[in-house]
């Protein structure tokens, strides 16, 4: 390297020293500029090739300054920096002094001293020389104050991570903020890594829940609409299980402990004795609550609906119950990543991840970045127990994808939820039919009404409900909740290997240098990392020479019994739904 070179030390040197005087004055001489040096009358006046610099220590070679010629007491006329190689030919009072051409050895030996110099105030004045940068940038980054941080570099007896036989700009209380910073600089580098895919299941569960609650809301519409256009008599008194029974379905779909056999057994027992009392025997009847309940209980004895609470209950627990699953695993997916969004590092991860990232601060060295295998030593030890998710994550997507292709047909929760009033009708129309035949079987468990007059209230249902009830069926097919899940499925499917190749992208994309480029290795900046790069998860790290990784991590061991439970549910439907 030029900084480097004994010959150019030695040239340089060689400029520093005064030359011999001619007879027709005194010739000018090169070096620091001093009391010494300097001609009379020149009142130390005299300017370097590249500005002022007297009495300058920092260099060896010094830097060159040129005496300037005298000048008269009262009008000083120092010669121009950009002049100082020219001959000067002002002339002064008496005894003036002529200061002659510089040779064309001087001039090149004059301009490699310089450029020595422009190198080493590039490269060493600020890193070995002075710490004003590390002090402003640790200020900057940490925020805090630099009261007590060195100005100079000096030894770092007290330091425990970032140790260097170099002075260092360093001290302990900066290398705690630093291993801080180093652990909320991955933290936070995970979460912008991971932020497209939590807000890609993110954004579907919340659509997904919404379009459910849509359908239900349409559903329940449509079975109102049903009972105040065939059912007028008896639709005001019906509103109130309709209503019932949807938000049950919907209780069941977002997670409640309820089950979808007792929400439908419970509709259709209250709806015997509305249908008995209106259809099967109309008018004048008792409408006591004794009575009433009799009729109720009577139901499941006597009938009146065949086989359709049944077809109900089958339908709702085939659709229903995948549709909840899908929804939980979703809610699961994006627990999974804010869990590892907030992973705790260890001791010492959070001490390797200090010396990959600011240690080299500590040696002025602020633009270097790690070498790719250290970065790789690095980050994969400290997100080992992270990368056990991956076999497990895989799967969790595999099985989404399985369930969402078993959601469609009679099963689809969007057909069953909006042909709900169609088997409702059904049933209705079965129990009018066979009117005479339960007449007699609830006349037999109930015995005989006491016949009272009694007024039926009308219908008074919202006719514009009946018309957000019909939007459904304007929507094209590409609205439709199945293909919004297959979409889902396809973007998500994108991501099966996350969990497995996240230290790999980490480090490409945003910590390591380019490859080829001079890096940091823990010590030193090097054209190459020399030490083995280790594979990912557990098993590969006990030969990792940067991070010790100890045992399992309790978080991750939940996440994965929670993904493993999740896994089972949508094999648990996939065989009921195989029978």
């Amino acid at each position: 390297m030029l900084a480097d070179s004994p010959l150019l030390w030695s040239s340089c040197s060689a400029l520093a020293a005064p030359t011999r005087p001619g007879p027709g004055g005194t010739r000018a001489m090169l070096g620091p500029a001093g009391p010494a040096s300097q001609p009379r009358g020149s009142e130390g006046k005299s300017r370097a090739l590249a500005g002022e610099t007297a009495g300058d220590p920092r260099s060896s070679c010094g830097r060159l300054s040129i005496a300037s010629p005298p000048a008269s007491a009262t009008h000083p006329t120092p010669a121009p920096a950009a002049q100082g190689a020219r001959e000067s030919g002002d002339q002064g009072g008496e005894g003036a002094t002529r200061t002659p051409r510089m040779d064309a050895r001087t001039w090149r030996l004059s301009w490699r001293c310089l450029l020595l110099l422009a190198l080493l105030g590039s490269t060493r004045s600020e890193g070995v020389e002075s710490c004003e940068e590390v002090r402003k940038l640790f200020q900057w980054r940490l925020g805090g104050a630099v009261k007590g941080l060195p100005y100079t570099p000096r030894a770092g007896p007290d330091l425990q991570v970032c140790v260097s036989k170099n002075p260092t700009c360093c001290t302990r209380k900066m290398e705690e903020r630093y291993q801080i910073a180093a652990r909320q600089d991955l933290q936070q580098v995970l979460q912008t890594y991971s932020s497209t895919l939590k807000l890609l299941i993110s954004r579907n569960a919340a659509a997904f829940q919404e379009t459910l609650e849509t359908l239900i809301r349409q559903a329940e519409n449509y079975t109102s609409i049903l009972f105040c256009n065939t059912y007028r008599n008896m639709a005001l008194e019906a509103a109130a299980s309709i209503q019932e029974f949807f938000t049950d379905v919907g209780l069941y779909l977002f997670g409640a402990d309820v089950n979808p056999e007792e929400f439908v057994n419970r509709f259709f027992d209250s709806l015997f004795p509305l249908v008995y009392n209106h259809l099967i025997n109309p008018g004048v009847t008792d409408s006591s609550l004794p009575y009433s309940e009799c009729i109720r209980t009577a139901r499941q004895d006597v009938s009146p609906f065949g086989n359709i609470p049944k077809r109900v209950m089958g339908q709702m627990a085939r659709s229903l119950l995948p549709s909840r699953t899908f929804l939980q695993a979703l809610n699961l997916g994006i627990e999974v990543i804010n869990t590892t969004d907030h992973m705790h590092f260890s001791k010492e991860c959070s001490r390797a991840l200090l010396r990959m990232q600011y240690c080299p601060h500590c040696q002025s060295l602020m633009l270097s970045k790690p070498c790719v295998g250290y970065c790789l030593n690095v980050v994969r030890g400290c997100l080992a127990h992270m990368a056990e998710l991956h076999p497990h994550w895989h799967a969790y997507i595999r099985s989404l994808e399985e369930l969402s292709a078993a959601m469609h047909g009679t099963y689809d929760v969007e057909h069953v939820l909006l042909n709900f009033h169609v088997l409702v009708n059904d049933a209705v129309l079965q129990a009018h039919l066979n009117g005479q035949k339960l007449l007699d079987q609830v006349n037999k468990i109930c015995g005989h009404p006491v016949r009272t007059a009694t007024q039926s209230p009308r219908c008074t249902f919202d006719p514009s409900k009946e018309k957000l009830g019909m939007k459904i069926y304007s929507r094209t097919g590409e609205e439709t909740l199945a293909n919004r899940r297959k979409e889902f499925i396809n973007s998500l499917r994108l991501h099966r290997s996350f969990y497995g190749g996240l230290a790999d992208q980490l480090c490409v994309t945003e910590l390591a240098a380019a490859e080829g480029r001079p890096c940091w290795n823990g010590e030193n900046v090097v054209q190459s990392y020399a030490q083995r790069v280790v594979g990912n998860g557990m098993k590969a790290q006990s030969g990792n020479p940067e991070v010790r990784v100890r045992g399992a991590d309790p978080v991750i061991n939940q996440i994965v019994d929670k993904l493993k439970h999740v896994i089972q549910n949508i094999l648990f439907y996939k065989l009921i739904s195989c029978r």
